[in-house]
């Protein structure tokens, strides 16, 4: 990149108060980071670029070399300067934009993983290796790749639920997985849990189903509930995240599942179970994890590998799959070959990805609920599995923390929105995917913006 196109691509980077050297460093990073500048790309010589930046050679120096200590660029003797992503960066579970290295907000609003960066981009170059067979074919819309469907079905098998590859509908993500269900069904009424999936309450009102909560909280669902929100929906669907819950991380008891698999039968419910979160088991001594009874079930690599995976599953009968397939929006809602290629590299063996994300999430749990203990302006149960603490405020409305936190950089979203019935009023989910210090400013702000909101009260 020429020191003229890179004057350009940086912009308007001066006037943040800070001292210049420490203002262009900022400046070239954050380019780096949305894709204004490419990774590996050679800046130009020093001279050159102060010259057409308007600043002093000792500037740029000051800057590549903050940038050179935190592995912003590489310095070959020599032979120029490279930017890159340091490593840190490229393999740790969140994303930058949940760091605050993205720009000023520190972004939680939505509790994802990164990808598992070394691991994704060594499994993209054995799948285009191998793409050839998959290249000479018409590419369009199917139920899946034969070997994914393959790998998808032994995985439940090795889990006790015996699975063929014909049980297996590959999707283009979970949302895309409980869409097709849901147009498929056509249901009047979906029982759904309160709190539960953000983007799953969306897209099922936008279906013009109405919505029958059953209440869970950190301590498990609530039976009478269940029952009750099964009998108002009899005939028609129920919409459960079994497997550390989201947002609760709430693990469904072997007692309740069976309770559902009986209401179900009784009351002539097909019971949706999304098994999302299901790797995300951060339990010491983890324990087989039995399933629904009967339960349809839908997945995907979005929190096990990457949101930017775009593929998910549904596990049924046969016969179910079949007539999925027949369905005009499984076409618009497959996933293209080529990320399943990649998803069958990831999901033949994830045990490597997994245990890392396992024990980093793990680790950063339990970082925050120290934080958060022992302290009585909020209640929360340590989640045994998931991606995110949720909070029960015990006098500051969450609306009133989530402007205060986010007058102090950090984005996060209120109870109400996971809510059927905009309840929860005083519930926060606060996800714990970023590193510790972020995590400790994040505690610190969410126990400022209570003291400052008991004290308006």
């Amino acid at each position: 990149m020429g020191e003229q196109q890179l004057a350009r691509t940086l912009g308007s980077w001066r006037g943040s108060g800070e001292p210049l050297g420490t203002a262009l460093a900022r400046a070239v990073r954050e380019a780096l980071l949305d894709g204004r500048i490419r990774v590996g790309s050679e800046l130009p010589a020093e001279r050159r670029l102060a010259a057409a930046l308007g600043v002093s050679r000792g500037t740029v120096t000051a800057a590549l070399a903050r940038l050179r200590e935190t592995g912003w660029v590489h310095t070959r003797h020599g032979s120029g300067s490279l930017v890159r992503l340091p490593a840190a960066v490229a393999e740790r579970v969140a994303p930058l934009s949940a760091t605050g290295d993205a720009g000023s907000m520190i972004d939680l609003r939505r509790a994802v993983p990164a990808a598992p960066q070394k691991q994704y981009l060594e499994a993209t170059l054995r799948a285009a290796e191998r793409a050839g067979p998959v290249l000479a074919e018409h590419g369009e819309p199917g139920p899946g790749l034969p070997e994914l469907r393959a790998v998808i079905a032994a995985r439940y098998s090795r889990e006790g639920t015996a699975t063929r590859p014909e049980q297996i509908l590959v999707t283009n993500g979970t949302r895309a997985a409980l869409t097709l269900l849901a147009a498929h069904f056509q249901p009047r009424l979906t029982a759904v849990e309160i709190p539960t999936y953000v983007d799953a309450l969306h897209l099922l009102r936008a279906t013009g189903t109405r919505l029958v909560g059953v209440r869970v909280t950190g301590d498990g669902w609530d039976l009478e509930q269940l029952e009750s929100a099964f009998a108002a929906a009899r005939g028609h669907l129920a919409y459960l995240v079994p497997d550390f819950h989201n947002p609760t991380g709430t693990l469904m008891s072997p007692r309740v599942r069976h309770t559902v698999a009986e209401l179900a039968a009784r009351y002539r419910m097909t019971v949706v179970a999304d098994e999302t979160l299901r790797d995300l088991d951060l339990r010491e001594e983890p324990t087989g994890i039995p399933r629904i009874a009967g339960a349809l079930l839908i997945g995907s690599a979005s929190k096990s590998v990457w949101g930017g995976l775009r593929v998910g599953w549904i596990r049924a009968r046969a016969s179910l799959v079949r007539d999925l397939q027949e369905h005009p929006l499984a076409g618009p809602l497959s996933a293209p070959p080529m990320q399943q290629l990649v998803a069958a590299e990831l999901l033949s063996d994830p045990h490597p990805v997994l245990r890392r994300r396992q024990d980093e999430l793990r680790a950063q749990r339990d970082h925050l609920c120290a934080l958060l203990d022992g302290d009585d302006r909020w209640r929360f149960t340590c989640p045994p599995g998931g991606l995110a603490l949720w909070l029960r405020l015990s006098a500051t409305p969450a609306e009133t923390v989530v402007r205060h936190a986010n007058e102090h950089g950090i984005a996060l979203v209120a109870g109400p929105h996971f809510a059927a019935d905009a309840t929860l009023t005083h519930y926060l989910r606060v996800p714990f995917t970023p590193p510790r210090p972020v995590l400790d400013r994040v505690a610190a702000v969410l126990g400022d913006a209570c003291a400052q909101g008991r004290d308006t009260l």
